[in-house]
């Protein structure tokens, strides 16, 4: 309802254009707001105050003109203006339960599918120097339900797990990998299987003896040179270190794949073409040694710019160089429309630099959106970044164990007669998605604390209290099995059932804004506010004993909308559902 109203102003703006009431130059962005006390109607737009400077007029006056010239909809059932210019919607009953009965018959929920889009979106990207630990949750998640929302939008969505899989702490690995195959091949698997223990290891090596150190670093080199033997080694690393992270992937419900896996090393060989690009066009300085671009937009507190280095004094290469080389292949293999960029928030210069830089040098068309969608940390409860008791990192494999065995316990209490089977079953759904709908429902940029208590509760915005919620009104059909709704119809007409009616249409435009902002949070609270929505419909509203048939089998669709718009939003958030709790 929220876009057919901007249609409709849209039409008028472009008959105000033709009437000479505002300029034909006029760049108007029409904003459309849900507002929040509905005797001011359903949806609310200030265009008139937007347009008052241009067009000359008192805004009240304009407000006039805008609702004389709006086009004539079904779906309208009066406009009014408010205060100094406001313009007030109140949407047609009618229309919004045929709405609801059109969504109920729609595969997509009635939702409108923009131009579809070529996006690609860069998330999770673990080292692969070490096992995934908490660090990795937020990136990995975050992304992973912003990509199933532009897939069910219908965009052409390109999963790029940007992995570390190249750079100087590799001939280190293979230099360890190298020794203990000399001494034992099959102890060399069996440490490798811990990759802490044997990054923690090659590291000591490394710094205890320089003939260890001076191998490591010919290794790189060799690496680096296309060597068949350090690459046979590092291929193998590799596929121990990708196999780890993919036993993650699948315990968390993620859609990524070995096939999105496309890393720092994808690169190596663009590397020395995208520092040649850059000194052709003259962007490229020398700076102690180095090869660096300086951009008057970015400076230090002193005013001097910072600079960008492309390629160190020894030769060697930097994120920002393979940041570049990923991008022109993204713009011109993938031809991508948009980039998103799932990395956190303390990369935010390096991302604002780059991304400048990549459209300054041609790399990528100015038409591209390059945007860096960055997250705050995940802290323990004493406020700061997330550790063991020991103080080390929090393995992320670890994690999800433990918030597994914690929903079993908590699920075995409150159904002590369940069978085990069953319980499991029950507990691996709970505890990982507490996990995942923990953080997704805090807002992306902010930090927040892990706990265990709050995240597993069956109160307040947690996944329990929704998987609970969906299991609610799911049961409501299990009692009404042999109740035929083929020719049943919505009506609206209990304040509850409206209520939830609106709830209910507002799901495209918070799909929109996820897609739109990378903002999950925002389909977590609405999820939420449905599930409360419908709870309160529930207790007003007798469902199986409603005063007539009609009345049933329209209630009985209200529950069913709710249940397949609870399950479809849920499944965005990459959480399963369930059928008994």
């Amino acid at each position: 309802m929220k876009s057919h109203i901007q249609s409709l102003l849209e039409q008028t703006l472009a008959t105000l254009i033709q009437l000479e009431i505002v300029p034909s130059d006029i760049q108007a962005r029409i904003q459309v707001d849900r507002t929040k006390d509905k005797s001011h109607g359903d949806f609310a737009t200030n265009l008139a105050m937007m347009l008052t400077k241009a067009a000359r007029k008192n805004p009240r006056g304009l407000a006039q003109l805008i609702i004389d010239n709006l086009p004539a909809s079904s779906h309208i059932a009066k406009v009014e203006i408010a205060g100094p210019g406001f313009i007030n919607f109140f949407i047609d009953e009618n229309a919004l339960a045929n709405q609801l009965q059109d969504a109920l018959e729609d595969e997509k929920l009635g939702v409108n599918l923009p131009e579809s889009q070529t996006i690609v979106v860069d998330y999770s990207s673990p080292n692969l120097a070490k096992e995934m630990h908490v660090g990795h949750l937020r990136s990995t998640i975050i992304g992973d339900s912003v990509v199933r929302t532009l897939e069910f939008l219908g965009h052409n969505v390109i999963r790029q797990n940007h992995v570390g899989d190249w750079g100087t702490q590799f001939g280190m690995l293979l230099a360890y990998m190298e020794e203990l195959q000399a001494k034992d091949g099959n102890k060399a698997s069996l440490e490798l299987s811990d990759l802490e223990t044997f990054y923690r290891a090659a590291k000591v090596r490394f710094d205890e003896s320089e003939e260890f150190a001076t191998r490591a670093r010919n290794l790189v080199v060799e690496l680096q040179s296309g060597d068949e033997y350090c690459n046979k080694l590092w291929r193998k690393f590799n596929d121990i270190s990708l196999s780890h992270c993919h036993e993650v992937y699948n315990k968390l419900g993620v859609s990524l794949t070995r096939d999105d896996v496309h890393g720092e090393s994808a690169y190596n060989d663009d590397l020395a073409q995208v520092v040649s690009d850059l000194e052709t066009q003259g962007l490229l300085t020398e700076s102690a040694g180095a090869k660096v671009v300086f951009q008057e937009e970015f400076k230090n507190k002193d005013g001097e710019p910072l600079p960008i280095i492309i390629q160190k004094a020894d030769g060697g290469y930097l994120y920002a160089t393979t940041d570049l080389a990923a991008m022109r292949y993204r713009a011109n293999v993938l031809t991508a429309d948009r980039a998103l960029y799932f990395v956190d928030l303390r990369q935010g210069l390096h991302f604002q630099q780059v991304f400048s830089l990549a459209k300054l040098a041609k790399f990528v068309p100015d038409s591209m959106s390059l945007e860096h969608l960055g997250f705050g940390t995940m802290n323990g409860e004493d406020g700061r970044p997330f550790k063991t008791r020991s103080g080390g990192v929090v393995k992320l494999a670890d994690l999800l164990d433990e918030a597994i065995v914690r929903a079993n316990e908590l699920v075995r209490s409150k159904n002590p007669d369940m069978d085990d089977a069953t319980v499991e079953k029950i507990a691996k759904v709970v505890g990982i998605s507490s996990v995942k709908y923990a953080d997704l429902s805090k807002n992306r940029t902010s930090d927040y604390i892990f706990s265990f208590d709050q995240m597993l509760s069956f109160e307040g915005n947690t996944a329990p209290y929704l998987l609970y919620a969906y299991t609610r009104v799911a049961g409501i059909f299990k009692r009404a099995e042999d109740i035929d709704l083929s020719g049943a119809k919505i009506n609206l007409e209990h304040e509850k059932e409206k209520d939830l009616g609106n709830k209910l249409g507002q799901f495209n435009e918070i799909l929109v804004r996820v897609s739109a902002k990378g903002q999950p949070h925002v389909l977590c609270g609405y999820l939420f506010e449905l599930a409360g929505a419908f709870s309160s419909f529930y207790e007003a509203c007798p469902v199986l004993n409603a005063d007539s048939e009609a009345q049933k089998q329209s209630r009985l669709l209200l529950a069913k909308l709710t249940a397949r718009t609870l399950k479809q939003g849920l499944a965005l958030l990459g959480i399963e559902t369930l059928e008994q709790m």
